[in-house]
């Protein structure tokens, strides 16, 4: 089959929703594609269906506008940081960083990674007022097209454009703002995925209703209450705020799973709280060996009973086989540099091994706690800081962004919804919080999890934050914008994870090689590959295209492919191919035919260059009757680098060759 597209119509979000009743009801269709809602409606008795006039939901100024916005084709191209991706560390990763609007760059993956998406969190602007939110559109609409694109009148789609252009921050404009970006969403989420979104008070009301119409009521899952702390520098204020909230919606809640947890609540004890050191009571400072994977727990005394008790460093000896098996040593913590014991003794902690929860505190040091039996469901209520001190650690003291959230409260998320091989999204990336939390609890349970985040070149105002504007300036040498905080952050804790994996891989090392000790080295370097990423970033389309042409004409001459570039043409591959349900992490094979470069992934053979022969066309047609790998499913030719009478040539033997051979091969054309 032979068809042509053109660019701007191609790249643009699925609408799965549309594709069914096309299917369903070819009939309620026009000659033009358009869906006829009365034709639909006649084809239904009043005893199948009750059509009503009145709904309850939500609705604001400029909700049609967010409508289009979510099926508008996008504006841009994406294109490949080569200079970072072809690194070593990073050409085989699949942990995504991408810079741009983060409404394109959904737009971009809504291919190829529909219903790929385990997990989503974002942290959108709050619409504090104080925040910097104002909605901005580049969309140039006048009142006329806007009135035929949306079916509205004149007034409501002049007062649509009014805010859409004038830097609006009202309840309408945020709403605007986020609906399509959620509404796309939703498209990349499994069916049993889900999303977390961190909210204040400001538009908490309006985000759920929101989410309610996008996500379906009957599909909310949680409204977690997150204890921060105390803003006392808030006068005037009647309540301190000491609480955010982050909404949790499936995408489908029927087969939503979320993962039961070590129950951590005031209601615990510690079983290091015994009222006397060890010495008092000798046999009772064992260590409990616990494997975080398994749940197993082995207490065993490895110390001498009778030994000096007054340096707690020195005298433990570790069972080094449990630990090569994956097992942690958890003991008494030390008071007053002295050894402390544990408030059971061995006997009664197996026979009460069931209550016991190990599990790692604020400190990232391991505890042992007892009160509950089993795992629980995670509860609505938890406790967590800012990441402010942990980012600044990691900057050296510096403290490049406000308020960023910890990894600890990520890594919770992570943990309650995802499994280890799953896929993460955050398109509102800020400082990489989940990149970082990903690559953390990946290390903690040897897991597989991919990360995706999305960062605007934002750029920073040194009147608000001169550090971090000094910071990417003058150390990063870098244009100061969030995005290379964003990106600096990144490699920042894959360098400080890999490094301390590292020590553990030295460790390993250094003691007799065993079936077992090659094995956890093998484990780990593979989790230190795992902490690298690829860059990708938006780039417009080319300006002289031409976006206003009403009816598409092959033969006619848009702009001057000529002056293209190596970089455009890589850009467009990278595009074509996301759109073409291939991952940006995959990389395309460079096909050789008959000297003419071309490139091949998942049944997809991308013609890009000039100067394709009849002598090329034999080679590719030659290359599917040897090479049993070579299964060309589509052949897609950047029309602009062909004559036309070439074009017709390879449609027509593209055309021959696969009724000949009696197998499917489409020949597009795209402009």
């Amino acid at each position: 089959m032979s068809k042509e597209e053109k660019i701007t119509n191609n790249i643009k979000v699925p609408n799965k929703d549309l594709e069914a009743l096309r299917i369903n009801f070819p009939h309620c269709f026009d000659k033009d594609g358009n869906f006829q809602l009365e034709k639909f409606k006649a084809n239904l008795t009043e005893k199948e269906i009750n059509f009503s006039t009145e709904s309850y939901g939500l609705d604001w100024l400029g909700k049609s506008y967010a409508r289009l916005l979510a099926s508008d084709p996008a504006t841009t191209l994406l294109k490949a940081d080569e200079a970072h991706n072809s690194k070593p560390e990073n050409a085989n990763s699949e942990n995504l960083l991408i810079k741009g609007d983060n409404l394109e760059v959904l737009k971009h993956l809504a291919n190829a990674y529909y219903e790929q998406i385990k997990m989503i969190y974002i942290d959108p602007p709050y619409n504090t007022g104080s925040d910097g939110f104002v909605y901005e559109d580049d969309r140039k609409y006048t009142v006329k097209e806007l009135q035929n694109l949306i079916g509205v009148d004149a007034e409501k789609a002049k007062r649509i454009l009014d805010f859409t252009q004038q830097k609006s921050n009202s309840h309408s404009a945020w709403l605007t703002f986020l609906y399509p970006r959620l509404y796309i969403a939703k498209q990349l989420l499994k069916d049993e995925g889900v999303i977390f979104i961190s909210i204040d008070d400001n538009e908490v009301a309006q985000l759920r209703l929101l989410m309610d119409e996008i996500f379906g009521e009957e599909n909310f899952v949680a409204h977690l209450t997150i204890q921060g702390f105390a803003n006392e520098s808030n006068e005037g204020v009647l309540f301190q705020n000491v609480t955010e909230y982050c909404l949790c919606y499936a995408k489908e809640k029927s087969k939503t799973v979320i993962n039961k947890i070590d129950p951590v609540n005031e209601d615990l004890r510690s079983l290091n709280d015994a009222p006397s050191g060890l010495a008092t009571r000798k046999q009772m400072g064992y260590t409990i060996y616990y494997n975080p994977e398994s749940k197993d727990i082995i207490p065993k005394t490895d110390y001498d009973i009778n030994g000096d008790f007054s340096d707690p460093d020195k005298i433990y000896n570790d069972d080094d086989d449990l630990l090569k098996n994956g097992y942690i040593a958890i003991r008494p913590s030390a008071r007053n540099g002295v050894a402390w014991r544990w408030r059971w003794g061995i006997d009664t902690l197996l026979e009460r091994k069931e209550e016991l929860v190990c599990r790692k505190n604020r400190n990232g040091n391991w505890v042992v706690e007892f009160g509950q039996t089993g795992f629980n469901a995670p509860r609505d209520y938890q406790e967590f800081g800012t990441g402010t001190s942990e980012l600044k650690r990691l900057f050296d003291g510096k403290e490049v962004f406000t308020k960023p959230k910890s990894t600890e409260f990520i890594s919770w998320l992570i943990q309650v919804s995802t499994n280890k091989d799953d896929t993460v999204l955050d398109f509102f990336a800020g400082s990489a919080t989940t990149a970082d939390a990903t690559m953390q609890i990946n290390t903690e349970d040897i897991g597989k999890r991919k990360f995706i985040v999305v960062q605007l070149p934002e750029t920073i105002d040194p009147k608000k934050n001169k550090v971090a504007y000094d910071f990417v300036k003058d150390e990063l040498n870098a244009e100061p914008t969030i995005f290379e905080i964003t990106k600096e952050r990144i490699t920042r804790a894959a360098n400080k994870i890999n490094a301390g994996i590292n020590e553990k891989i030295t460790k390993l090392e250094s003691e007799l090689p065993t079936e077992e000790t090659k094995a956890e080295i093998t484990k780990n370097l593979k989790l230190i590959t795992q902490n690298s990423f690829k860059i990708f970033e938006t780039t417009p389309i080319w300006e002289d295209y031409d976006f206003e042409a009403e009816q598409f004409d092959s033969s006619q001459t848009l702009f001057d492919a000529g002056k293209l570039t190596e970089e455009d043409i890589k850009a467009l591959l990278v595009t074509w191919k996301t759109n073409d349900n291939i991952s940006l992490s995959q990389e395309l094979e460079t096909i050789d035919l008959g000297g003419y470069t071309a490139f091949y992934g998942n049944g997809k053979l991308y013609l890009m260059n000039k100067n394709f022969t009849t002598e090329n066309l034999k080679a590719v047609l030659e290359k599917i009757d040897i090479d049993k790998t070579f299964n060309p499913t589509s052949i897609i030719a950047f029309g602009y680098h062909f004559e036309s009478k070439s074009l017709r040539e390879l449609s027509e033997n593209v055309k021959q060759y696969a009724n000949k051979k009696k197998i499917d091969i489409d020949f597009i054309t795209r402009y």
